[in-house]
C-alpha cells in the first residue's frame, strides 16, 4: 500500500507540499484511484482555531507541515522550518546548543533569561513551553507543524503576540508498527531514530521513540582543545493511548532529552583590545578558555490529553501537563583564554499547566470555550568575570554575580466562535480575559577572586549592588473579529481584527543601586526602584485582509494577505556599563528594560503550489513548484532609551529582513532498481533572507547582508514503502551568515575600539550551518 501524498498549496501546505517537494510514493502504472485522488489533492485540516477546520476556511495565515515531508527531506529541527515560513526567524540562540529565539512579523525575543517573556509561543501537543531553554526541539516522530503568524491572544493566551508554532507529535497507530531511520554524513555526522507502536488490546496502545543525535563540531576550540559547534543529543518519548468508551479516550506520554554537546562559543570578529590577539580565519574556531562548568543541559515534561465527545455536538478536552528543564552553559564572551566577561550559567524552569476546553460544532455555529492555568518558575543564576588581572580595580578576579528567580501564576478565560450568517458570510468573534502575576527576586553581588561558590570558586563578595524583591498583576481583555465570505466551495476572502499581548515582568539583570532619580528630588525611593526594575506588558493590534483559493482539482493553490500592526509599549531589554568605583572604567553592568514606545509594522505574505505537470514523461511522474514570498516594513515611531530620549530614527527592528522567500520544485517518477520497484524524488529548494540586524542598534559588523541558501535531495522509496535511501544536500554553496552575537564595543571613527565592558573588547558571532551531507537508510514495517 502506498503512501498516500497529500498536496496544498496556501499559507500552509501540509504534507509534501509544504515545501514544494513530492514525498516520496510508490506508484502503479494505472490511473490513481478517486480515494487516491482525494488524498493527494484533498483538503488540509489544521486545528490552528483548536478545533478541526479545513486550512482554506481558517481566517488566519498558518502554515502546516507534514511530518513525513519534513522526515523525507532531512529536516533535522525546528529552526530550519523558518526556511520556508515568509516573515518568521527561528534561530539557535547565540551561546547556547538547544535555546530557541523566535521573531513572527516583526516580534519575538532573543535574551533567554529568566524574567524575560518571549513573543512567539512554542506548543508540544497543545502544552505551551514557558520559557525558550530546549525549545530547539528536534523534529522526529511528527505529525505535523504549524506556523501561526500575527497575534493569537484570544485562542492561545499571553506571549503570542508574533504569532505561534505548534509541534505536534504523531498518534498510535492500531496495528503493530516499527521504523528505523540511520543517518551518516558530514562532520562525522551519526543519527539513529527508532520508533515503535503496539496495540495491546483493541482499545489499548502503547508506543515510543528514541533518536541519538551526534555530529562533531564545524570547528576546534584552540584553547581548550575539543569541538565547536557539535552535537550530542539523546531524545526519547513513550506515549499509550486508551479507548476508555465509544465517546471518552486518554492520551499520556512522557518525552525526555540529554544535551551532550560541547559549549558553543563565538568567533571574533575584531582582535583582542588588550592582548591582540588576531582575528581567526575560521569563523567556527574559537580561543574560548571558560571551563569551570560544563555544558550540559536537559529537560522533558509528561502529559496526559482526555477526549469526551458529550454528544452531537458538545465534546471536552483536558490538557494537564508538567514540565521541568535545567542547564549549565559556559558562555566565553570575548572568546579568548584571558578571563575577561567570562559568563558560566545556570537555568532551571518548570512548569505545570491545565487547560479545559469545551467545543461546539453545528450546522451554523463553530466554537470552543475554555480555561487556562499555568504555574511556573525560571530561575538564573550567571556569574560575569570582568577581569582576572586587577587591571580594572587593582583587585583580581572582579566578578559581577546575578541571581534572578521569576514565578509566574495566570489563568485565563476564553472563546471563540464562528457563525455561518449565510451559506457564504462567517463571522468570528473571540475574546480572552488574562490575570498575570509576576513574582521576582533579584540579587547581584560584586565578588572579587574569581568566580563564585555557585560554579566552584572561591571569590568573596565585596558590594550588594541589588537586592530586590517584588510582585506586580497584571491584566489583559484580548478580542478578535473576523468575517470571512466564500465565494465558492475553493475560495474564501477574509478580514480580521485580533489583539495580542505579552507579559510584564522584572528585568533580572537589573541593579538597583544603579536606578535614576526620577523625579530629581536628591533621592531615590522604594517606588522609583520598583518603577526602574518592572517593565509593562507590550501590546499589538493586528489588521489582516487575506484570499485563499484552491483551483484545478487542487493543483493549483496559492493565498495573499495583507496585514498592518500597531505595536505599542515595547519590552526591550538591554545592558549598560557601570562604574561603580568613579574612575571612568566600567566595572560591572546592569540591565536596563524599556517599554521603548510604539511601532508600526506592516507587509505582505504570498504562498502557493502548483502542478506543472503529471504524466508527462510516463502515466506516473509529477513535477511540482511551491513558493512563499514574504515582506514587511517595521519601522519604530517611538524609542525611549534608558536616559528618556526618543531615539527611534537611530533604531531598527532586529531579527526582521524586509524580505524573505523560497522557491521549491520537485520531480518523481516511477523507477525500478533490479528487480524491485519504487519511486524516484528530486528536489530543490532555495531560500532567500534579506538584510538582517541583530540588535535594535545598526551594527555593520554583526548585522547580516542578504544570502540565499541552495539544498537540494535525492531519495528513491521501494514499492510499499519498506526502505528508503536518501541523500540531501543543505547550504550547497557553503554561505556564511550570522545568526547572533555579543557586542560590548563602541566603533570610533578612527576605526579603533573602545570596550564597554571588560578589557579585551566584546565583539562576537555566531553563524549557521556550513555545507553538508546526510546520507540516510530507512525501514518501516
Amino acid at each position: 500500500m502506498r503512501r498516500p501524498i497529500y498536496r496544498f498549496g496556501q499559507l500552509g501546505l501540509l504534507s509534501a507540499t509544504a515545501l514544494g517537494f513530492m514525498a516520496p510514493a510508490t506508484f502503479a502504472q494505472s490511473e490513481p484511484s478517486d480515494t487516491e485522488e482525494a488524498r493527494r489533492f484533498g483538503p488540509v485540516v489544521v486545528t490552528a482555531q483548536r478545533r478541526e477546520e479545513n486550512l482554506i476556511d481558517v481566517p488566519v495565515s498558518v502554515s502546516a507541515f507534514d511530518g513525513d515531508l519534513l522526515e523525507d527531506l532531512g529536516v533535522a529541527d525546528l529552526t530550519e522550518v523558518a526556511k520556508i515560513s515568509p516573515n518568521v526567524t527561528l534561530e539557535v540562540s547565540r551561546g547556547t546548543n538547544t535555546t530557541l529565539t523566535a521573531f513572527i512579523r516583526g516580534v519575538g525575543q532573543q535574551d533567554p533569561v529568566a524574567g524575560f517573556e518571549a513573543g512567539v509561543g512554542i506548543y508540544i501537543d497543545d502544552v505551551y513551553l514557558n520559557r525558550p531553554q530546549g525549545a530547539v526541539l528536534d523534529v522526529f516522530d511528527v505529525e505535523r507543524i504549524e506556523v501561526l503568524r500575527g497575534p493569537q491572544g484570544t485562542l492561545y493566551g499571553r506571549n503570542t503576540i508574533g504569532g505561534a508554532v505548534k509541534y505536534v507529535t504523531r498518534g498510535l497507530d492500531s496495528e503493530p508498527t516499527f521504523k528505523a531511520n540511520a543517518a551518516l554524513g558530514s562532520y562525522n555526522q551519526r543519527d539513529l531514530i527508532l520508533t515503535a507502536s503496539m496495540p495491546l488490546s483493541e482499545t489499548f496502545r502503547v508506543g515510543g521513540s528514541f533518536a541519538l543525535l551526534q555530529r562533531d563540531g564545524f570547528g576546534e576550540n584552540l584553547t581548550l582543545g575539543g569541538d565547536n559547534y557539535d552535537k550530542d543529543i539523546t531524545a526519547g518519548r513513550v506515549s499509550a493511548e486508551w479507548d476508555v468508551t465509544p465517546d471518552f479516550d486518554l492520551r499520556a506520554s512522557i518525552d525526555y532529552l540529554v544535551d551532550d554537546s560541547s559549549p558553543r562559543q563565538g568567533h571574533r570578529l575584531i582582535p583582542g583590545q588588550l592582548t591582540g590577539a588576531p582575528v581567526l580565519d575560521d569563523v567556527f574556531d574559537t580561543r574560548a578558555g571558560l571551563d569551570v562548568v560544563e555544558q550540559e543541559a536537559e529537560g522533558g515534561g509528561a502529559s496526559l490529553v482526555a477526549n469526551w465527545t458529550l454528544n452531537d455536538r458538545f465534546s471536552l478536552k483536558s490538557v494537564t501537563a508538567y514540565r521541568e528543564d535545567e542547564s549549565t552553559t559556559p558562555i566565553d564572551f570575548d572568546s579568548l583564554p584571558s578571563g575577561d566577561v567570562d559568563v558560566p550559567a545556570i537555568y532551571e524552569n518548570d512548569q505545570f499547566s491545565q487547560e479545559f476546553l469545551l467545543n461546539y460544532s453545528s450546522d451554523r455555529l463553530n466554537g470552543v470555550a475554555g480555561v487556562y492555568y499555568l504555574d511556573a518558575n525560571a530561575s538564573t543564576v550567571f556569574d560575569v568575570l570582568l577581569d582576572d588581572t586587577g587591571n580594572l580595580i587593582g583587585l583580581p578576579g572582579l566578578n559581577a554575580q546575578t541571581f534572578g528567580d521569576v514565578a509566574t501564576e495566570t489563568w485565563a478565560l476564553f472563546g471563540d466562535f464562528a457563525f455561518a450568517l449565510t451559506d457564504a458570510l462567517t463571522v468570528t468573534l473571540g475574546a480572552r480575559y488574562t490575570e498575570d502575576e509576576r513574582s521576582s527576586v533579584v540579587l547581584r553581588r560584586t565578588y572579587v577572586g574569581g568566580f563564585s561558590d555557585f560554579f566552584g570558586g572561591t571569590g568573596v563578595p565585596i558590594a550588594t549592588t541589588s537586592d530586590f524583591e517584588g510582585s506586580e498583576t497584571f491584566d489583559d481583555f484580548s478580542p478578535r473579529i473576523s468575517l470571512s465570505y466564500a465565494l465558492d466551495d475553493n475560495a474564501n476572502v477574509y478580514a480580521t481584527y485580533a489583539q495580542g499581548f505579552k507579559g510584564g515582568s522584572f528585568d533580572p539583570r537589573g541593579q538597583t543601586s544603579a536606578a535614576p532619580d526620577f523625579n530629581q528630588d536628591g533621592t531615590v525611593s522604594e517606588d522609583e526602584i520598583f518603577d526602574f526594575m518592572q517593565f509593562d506588558p507590550e501590546e499589538v493590534d493586528s489588521f489582516e485582509v487575506g484570499y485563499k483559493a484552491s483551483q484545478l482539482n487542487g493543483r493549483l493553490n496559492y493565498s495573499v494577505a495583507v496585514f498592518y500592526n500597531d505595536y505599542s509599549d515595547i519590552q526591550v531589554p538591554g545592558s549598560v556599563g557601570v562604574d561603580t568605583t568613579g574612575d571612568g572604567v566600567n566595572d560591572t553592568f546592569t540591565g536596563v528594560t524599556t517599554n521603548a514606545g510604539a511601532a508600526t509594522i506592516y507587509g505582505v505574505e504570498f504562498e502557493g503550489n502548483a502542478t506543472l505537470f503529471e504524466g508527462q514523461f510516463n502515466d506516473n511522474d509529477l513535477l511540482d513548484l511551491g513558493w512563499s514570498i514574504g515582506y514587511i516594513d517595521a519601522e519604530y515611531d517611538e524609542f525611549i532609551d534608558a536616559f528618556g530620549n526618543d531615539v527611534s530614527d537611530e533604531r531598527v527592528f532586529q531579527n526582521t529582513p524586509e524580505w524573505t522567500a523560497s522557491g521549491r520544485l520537485a520531480y518523481e517518477t516511477p523507477l525500478s532498481l533490479g528487480d524491485n520497484d519504487g519511486t524516484l524524488l528530486l528536489n530543490t529548494l532555495i531560500s532567500y533572507r534579506g538584510d538582517t540586524s541583530q540588535f535594535e542598534t545598526p551594527n555593520e559588523f554583526l548585522d547580516q547582508e542578504a544570502y540565499t541558501l541552495v539544498d537540494a535531495g535525492v531519495q528513491w522509496e521501494s514499492a510499499g514503502g519498506a526502505w528508503t535511501f536518501s541523500i540531501n544536500g543543505k547550504n550547497l554553496t557553503d554561505e556564511e551568515y550570522i545568526v547572533a552575537g555579543y557586542n560590548f564595543v563602541n566603533a570610533n571613527a578612527d576605526g579603533t575600539f573602545t570596550p564597554t565592558l571588560g578589557l579585551e573588547g566584546t565583539l562576537t558571532a555566531f553563524y549557521g550551518n556550513p555545507r553538508t551531507v546526510t546520507f540516510g537508510l530507512g525501514y518501516r514495517y
